[in-house]
């Protein structure tokens, strides 16, 4: 979550686009830099440079992101919260996670065309969701899919700590952040509850309620 936190402010849009827009999109993300120190800046303008995955993996990224947080009413899609691009910059921030992602990429596409005979990005949506639900429920889980279940609880935290630092996830749940209002004082219950009261220069003075007037 510490690395979801970090990579959200950047707005990422460069990991993925054509060249001649890279400069553009890397500009944009190293802007919301402020705060950051020189050696930051330049640690995270190197790993924006970079790519990890290739599009076939990306294509296949997306879609596994959209079908662990689709777009619903209430907020957009993973993808279109840029999901695909802060992973890509987490798994080159955090090499750890590159052997898991890749493998579990290959892993899936594997699955898919010996299942299917197609690579998972070319499946329909009923086929891939079959496939999930083999490797996305760790309670019912077959002793083959343990590789996959693995991970897809990998880039499912992925997804997750990705959306929900992002304006779209905070839509998502919710979140209203801080809002001016006015406290109405202590409810008649709990002060009747106490045997107490307000002073009539606290009801004058500072607090306005009509319930405990």
């Amino acid at each position: 979550m510490i690395a979801g936190s970090l990579a959200a402010g950047y707005v990422l849009e460069a990991c993925q686009q054509p060249a001649n827009k890279a400069s553009l999109a890397h500009e944009a993300a190293l802007s919301n830099e402020m705060d950051r120190m020189e050696e930051e800046k330049l640690y995270n303008k190197k790993l924006l440079l970079e790519t990890f995955f290739t599009p076939d993996e990306m294509a296949t990224i997306t879609i596994l992101a959209d079908i662990i947080i689709p777009r619903d009413e209430k907020s957009g899609s993973a993808s279109e919260a840029k999901v695909p691009e802060f992973i890509e910059f987490i798994v080159k921030d955090m090499p750890e996670h590159q052997v898991a992602m890749r493998g579990g990429l290959r892993w899936l596409n594997l699955q898919s065309i010996r299942l299917f005979n197609e690579s998972f990005k070319n499946l329909n949506q009923d086929q891939q969701l079959q496939l999930i639900d083999e490797i996305a429920y760790p309670l019912k889980l077959k002793p083959a899919y343990a590789q996959g279940a693995s991970f897809f609880s990998l880039i499912r935290n992925l997804t997750i700590s990705g959306f929900y630092t992002t304006q779209e996830g905070v839509k998502d749940i919710g979140y209203m952040g801080n809002r001016p209002n006015q406290w109405n004082g202590v409810p008649a219950e709990v002060l009747k509850q106490y045997n107490i009261s307000y002073t009539e220069k606290e009801l004058n003075e500072c607090i306005s309620f009509g319930e405990n007037k």
